[in-house]
């Protein structure tokens, strides 16, 4: 089936619009910790030394093996930067993933403190356990070493409960790339570094819920343990785990890579079925009855503005909707995704992300066709 110049132009437009550029993906790796903030400390080892080697040989293998993308560093060295700053680094590079490093600890107190062990990869969220608070809790702690903290983080108190509800609806947009790339991480952990593999978590972490992009924090083990202390402290070590980050992105990379293709070779397709399509050659009666046909097979696309997702399905009235009304939903691999607005423009629906911003900053646009999600 021949496609017509309309809707050829309105398919380009919308992938122009979603992102299907030649530029380089860019990759952020934030080495946790740093300067006057030294994490959590070991017998011997420091938590942002190791953040920082690994971080820096993660860096070193994508550069070396991956000349099709942009590192972009937090620190190369041992500084201090606040939580914002990390953001901010990320947001201003236009970052497609971005990649904290971090090392885990216990309390003093605990009495799995010498045994425990394990990496794990968090994505943001409602934290689901006691323990995973606990993480988010000591993480997003630093912002106290920052003047004015509580204006910088709009009130926010790292040691209060009821502060980390915001972090329910926080970072939908790119919730699904987040779990995957995690999902990724553990696997290698566990196959290239050897370590236990203690799962995808979700928590509060203040530095993820300020990126604009899939965005994880890997804890890649406990210090606290004499004997993980002495793995995380050896370059032998270090080299594991990095290669264990890079394997992971490698294959994110490249299933990334593959939907692009696929995207591309729609357009290209596209493309040459207008071009081989020659209405002059057709009488005036013959070219208005093609056109016809082509208009009515098109499909009708319908622009809305996503809000957030959840796991449950919340009611027209649940708070976490800010008010706003109607909002539709939809199901897509196991989340509930609510939309706001229903427009024939593109332009009529970045009006309505404009508004609706103020409420919902990660809010973005989606396309249906026929009542199905095309983009």
């Amino acid at each position: 089936m021949a496609i017509t110049k309309r809707f050829l132009f309105l398919l380009i437009a919308v992938l122009i619009a979603f992102g299907v550029s030649a530029e380089p993906f860019v990759v952020v790796i934030d080495a946790g910790h740093g300067g006057k903030d030294v994490g959590a400390l070991g017998r011997k080892v420091r938590e942002k030394d190791v953040n920082l080697a690994v971080a820096l040989k993660l860096g070193n293998l994508i550069e070396e093996k991956m000349q099709d993308v942009k590192v972009v560093y937090t620190r190369k060295t041992d500084k201090y930067l606040t939580l914002q700053d990390r953001a901010q680094i990320a947001n201003k590079a236009k970052g497609n993933l971005f990649i904290s490093i971090h090392t885990n600890s216990l309390a003093k107190k605990n009495k799995k403190r010498k045994t425990i062990k394990g990496a794990s990869t968090y994505t943001l969220g409602l934290h689901r356990s006691d323990d995973n608070l606990e993480v988010a809790m000591r993480e997003n702690s630093v912002i106290s070493l920052e003047k004015d903290y509580e204006v910088t983080y709009q009130g926010f108190d790292p040691n209060s409960t009821e502060s980390y509800i915001i972090f329910e609806i926080s970072q939908s947009t790119h919730m699904e790339q987040s779990v995957d790339f995690a999902s990724r991480v553990q696997k290698e952990f566990v196959s290239t570094a050897g370590r236990v593999d203690r799962g995808v978590r979700q928590a509060g972490f203040l530095v993820l819920a300020r990126t604009s992009m899939p965005a994880v924090l890997v804890e890649l083990d406990f210090i606290c343990n004499p004997t993980q202390e002495q793995f995380l402290g050896s370059k032998a070590g270090q080299n594991k785990l990095a290669k264990s980050l890079f394997n992971a992105f490698r294959e994110y990379k490249k299933a990334s890579d593959n939907k692009v293709a696929a995207v591309e070779g729609v357009r290209k397709k596209a493309g040459k079925e207008v071009e081989e399509t020659s209405f002059e050659e057709n009488t005036a009666d013959e070219t208005e009855d093609f056109v016809a046909e082509q208009e009515t097979e098109e499909p009708e696309f319908v622009y809305k503005v996503q809000l957030m997702a959840s796991k449950a399905r919340l009611s027209p009235k649940d708070s976490r909707l800010k008010g706003l009304s109607p909002v539709d939903s939809y199901k897509e691999n196991g989340l509930y995704k609510y939309t706001y607005g229903s427009e024939d423009t593109m332009e009529a629906a970045q009006e309505i992300l404009r508004k609706v911003k103020k409420k919902f900053e990660g809010a973005f646009i989606v396309v249906f066709s026929n009542g199905v999600r095309v983009k």
